[in-house]
């Protein structure tokens, strides 16, 4: 009998341990890895070229036989976001310089050994302390040492490999400065006409699943709207990378940076359409999986939300102004102000849903707050007086 409880847990541990790897075989779990990398390929390409133009430069042009370190400094370096990119880049190549040459020094004057290592670290990272320097650039000076005294270097290789360094960092500088060019504006756009094409699709799948009564499909919609917070995560972070970007990038043009800061201000407004749209599709789903009654006309709200996304879909695609989306909108907040007498709960969330939706979507397309709830009457007695 214990022997079989002992089995029984060990084979419940084995299927735990398990549990990352059936999770990153799933569609969603896929999807969201193939957006990440998706997301970092610019900056892996920058790495893996940096690397080469450090290497190609240190060994063919200053003739160096194993210019270590040039390679390793421009990947370290460039591996860094666009945050502050500029000023850590710099803070690198300085804790890597100070490494360098503080490891040199003790190895040529005093050898390898223990000892040596502690003293390079510490002297190493005082070092950078004092210069200023933050934990990153501490932390890679007393790293740059211990390499260093652990790696022998043959005669006159101890200035070739500070300078390696500093001709690592120099490249990491330049293609900071100018690599910016290609994913300032593009990557950001790209990835708002698609998140919200897929809004789009997940609204029109949800009003079909709704009117046919395909429990299916009311799943997919529903998988499909928890996907976006994933999507939403993806263009935040290549929008933050491109407004960053763009502070450094010395030949952008100023009609790139205000593409940049328009994308910037469409997030808040998104982000919150999407949690209002999960909760519509989660609804949604347990109305035709309970088979609850939905009036069609509710149905025909959650289409015309649909059809509005699709709107401004188009208009972010084309770089036109969202201004006539809001006609639509603003007619689905009238309609929106009808109840049906025989709506149950999840029917009444969907339309509370809608309304929330519609006055996200309005802030999305231009207008303020205060202008986009005025648009959303709460009776059919409080009705938009300029509608």
């Amino acid at each position: 009998m214990n022997g079989d409880r002992e089995r029984a847990r060990a084979t419940g541990r084995v299927v735990h341990a398990l549990d990352p790897l059936r999770d990153g075989i799933r569609p969603v779990a896929l999807r969201a890895r193939a957006l990440r990398l998706r997301a970092r390929a610019w900056l892996i390409l920058q790495a893996a070229t940096g690397a080469t133009i450090a290497w190609f430069l240190a060994h063919d042009v200053l003739g160096h036989p194993l210019p270590f370190f040039a390679p390793i400094t421009a990947m370290v370096c460039l591996g860094l976001t666009y945050e502050d990119r500029l000023r850590r880049i710099v803070e690198l190549t300085i804790g890597v310089a100070i490494g360098v040459a503080i490891g040199d020094l003790f190895v040529n004057s005093f050898g390898t050994g223990l000892w040596q290592i502690l003293a390079v670290c510490v002297v190493a990272m005082s070092l950078a302390v004092l210069a200023g320097a933050g934990q990153l650039l501490m932390m890679q000076a007393g790293i740059q040492g211990v390499i260093i005294t652990t790696l022998v270097a043959g005669d006159g290789e101890a200035l070739s490999r500070w300078l390696d360094a500093a001709v690592g960092g120099g490249v990491a500088m330049v293609i900071a400065m100018l690599a910016p060019l290609r994913s300032t504006t593009r990557r950001p756009r790209e990835r708002v006409v698609e998140l919200v094409g897929h809004l789009a699709e997940m609204l029109t799948d949800t009003a079909q699943s709704l009117r046919n009564r395909d429990a299916g499909r009311a799943v997919r919609a529903l998988e499909t709207a928890r996907g976006l917070s994933t999507e939403l995560d993806v263009l935040r972070a290549s929008t933050a990378e491109a407004v960053a970007a763009a502070r450094v990038a010395p030949l952008l043009s100023g009609a790139s940076r205000a593409e940049v800061r328009e994308i910037q201000t469409l997030l808040p407004p998104l982000d919150l359409a999407i949690r209002n749209v999960r909760v519509l599709a989660r609804r949604a789903e347990a109305a035709v999986t309970a088979d609850e009654f939905v009036p069609d006309t509710y149905i025909d709200m959650v289409e015309a939300l649909a059809e509005a996304s699709a709107t401004i879909q188009e208009h972010l695609a084309d770089r036109t102004p969202l201004g006539p989306a809001q006609e639509d909108l603003v007619h689905l907040a009238r309609q929106s102000t009808w109840s049906h007498p025989r709506a149950e709960l999840s029917a009444e969330v969907m339309r509370a849903q809608v309304r929330s939706t519609v006055v996200d979507l309005l802030v999305l397309s231009g207008m303020t707050l205060t202008e986009a709830r005025q648009r959303v009457p709460s009776t059919r007695e409080e009705m938009d007086p300029e509608g």
